[in-house]
């Protein structure tokens, strides 16, 4: 029971104040939400638009050296994350979150309004490592918001919402893109032109600056119960002391070790990433030696991928309320690794196409559930680093990925080569063994060990979250 006048009954208060009658409330949860997930569709728009137009630049920039030039410039985004992402949740969790957000998206729009005029690798280099601090900031503060603005029963929709916006926009900025540089060629060759560089990369980053900018007026208009300095601060720890953050980062990771809803999630996505994340370097070349198809059959299995991913979350967000999210949590991974074994195994797109979509399906829920999770077990105080960490491990996760994926690819062919001559025969059935398919084994086993551990760290909890869920209405 929380003292009156307290934080936690000010958010409370919030929350219940945000909940206007009409479709936008029984969809969103209160209208504060809807103007958070516009300005996240907008920003999500941006951020892919940018991406994809530092990619262009710097292989425009690149002097012949395309494949580095790329390979530098997505460094310098994946690099903070390891270094900086703990102590960004820790400035989150003391500052404004409100004025955290805007400083971010302001700055996000002043670099890429700077952008234009980069025509080295080393500044495109530096303004992608800016432009990522500034994520790794904006990130935490937004997830730390939303259990602020939205009912505690529409979380799960609300994360399934949050998905949409992340990543169902990389389509809609790759169509801007493409619209973006057909208008560019339509520039006469003039002096302002060029001054201005409105080019396909230029009219790029201008466009993403002013979503940017829309996404800071749009957030400035949000209201929610914001806490007081000495609520954001401490009481015991009121100044800026350095001792006090490394306490605080100590206190998050501890939270995580000890809490084991928090830890499970936490074990769940990041183990699974490093499985789901071998697909990326390998799909292609899975498709070309197991299946012997094409470019569009790669694309087939990309769509059955995004579509089960839609529906299922869909479906979670349809049964929030009839599913227990402890126990869904790591059967989803679970059912996730199983497909993909099974795709992995399978020779034909008739077998692999609907499996994939299997994986897909079970896929979507668990990044919603984890973070609806997160979202009802993690107080207030402490919520920012927690999101910060699990987007250290989720990071650190798919750079070992992208990193081992190929390599132990190579290596598990030439020691399938070298023991069965990369085919054994079963029961007079030839399976061929490629290091691309023993390597997608081992990327569903290691999913399938994901879920295993989230499982046993909800066991191990004190009385059995799994247990509790049992007893729960409609689990």
């Amino acid at each position: 029971m929380s003292a009156p006048g307290s934080s936690a009954d000010r958010l409370q208060d919030a929350v219940g104040a945000a909940r206007p009658g009409g479709r936008i409330d029984s969809v969103f949860g209160s209208w504060e939400f809807f103007k958070l997930w516009v300005a996240q569709v907008i920003s999500a728009t941006g951020d892919w638009l940018g991406l994809i137009a530092i990619i262009s630049l710097a292989e425009r920039i690149s002097d012949g050296s395309e494949g580095t030039a790329i390979a530098l410039v997505l460094a310098a985004r994946i690099a903070p994350g390891f270094f900086l992402a703990t102590a960004a949740g820790v400035i989150v969790d003391r500052l404004d979150r409100k004025r955290v957000m805007l400083f971010c998206d302001v700055g996000r729009a002043l670099v890429f309004f700077a952008l234009p005029f980069v025509d080295s690798l080393l500044g495109l280099i530096l303004a992608s490592f800016v432009l990522e601090i500034l994520t790794m900031l904006w990130s935490p503060a937004k997830e730390a918001v939303v259990p602020n603005i939205v009912p505690k029963e529409k979380l799960t929709t609300a994360n399934s919402l949050n998905v949409a916006a992340a990543y169902g926009m990389f389509p809609v900025a790759a169509g801007i893109a493409a619209l973006l540089a057909k208008l560019s060629e339509g520039f006469a060759d003039e002096g302002w032109v060029n001054t201005w560089q409105f080019n396909e990369e230029g009219l790029a980053f201008y466009v993403n600056g002013l979503s940017f900018l829309a996404t800071a007026a749009i957030i400035g208009r949000i209201h929610w119960a914001r806490r007081t300095r000495e609520e954001r601060l401490g009481t015991e720890r009121g100044s800026w002391d350095l001792g006090g953050a490394f306490r605080e980062l100590r206190e998050g990771w501890e939270f995580i070790a000890v809490n084991p809803i928090v830890r499970a999630v936490n074990i769940g996505l990041a183990t699974g990433v490093i499985g789901g994340g071998m697909l990326v370097p390998l799909g292609a070349i899975f498709v070309d030696e197991v299946i012997a198809g094409e470019g569009a059959d790669f694309n087939l299995i990309l769509f059955a991928l995004g579509t089960g991913m839609a529906i299922g979350v869909l479906v979670a967000s349809v049964f929030q309320t009839r599913i227990n999210r402890a126990r869904v949590f790591p059967l989803a991974l679970m059912v996730a690794g199983a497909g993909l074994l099974v795709a992995g195994s399978a020779s034909i797109l008739s077998i692999v196409v609907p499996m994939i979509a299997v994986v897909g399906f079970a896929a979507g829920p668990i990044y919603v559930l984890g973070f609806t999770l997160l979202h009802e077990n993690v107080d207030d105080e402490l919520r920012g680093r927690i999101f910060a960490s699990l987007l250290v491990l989720v990071r650190f996760c798919v750079l070992i990925a992208l990193a081992i994926a190929p390599i132990l690819s190579e290596l598990l062919d030439g020691l399938s080569d070298s023991i069965w001559g990369r085919e054994i025969v079963l029961g007079g059935l030839a399976i061929f063994l490629p290091g691309v398919r023993l390597t997608m084994w081992v990327s569903a086993i290691i999913i399938v060990m994901a879920g295993g551990l989230a499982m046993w760290s909800l066991r191990a909890g004190p009385g059995s979250f799994l247990a509790e869920a049992k007893s729960e209405p409609g689990s």
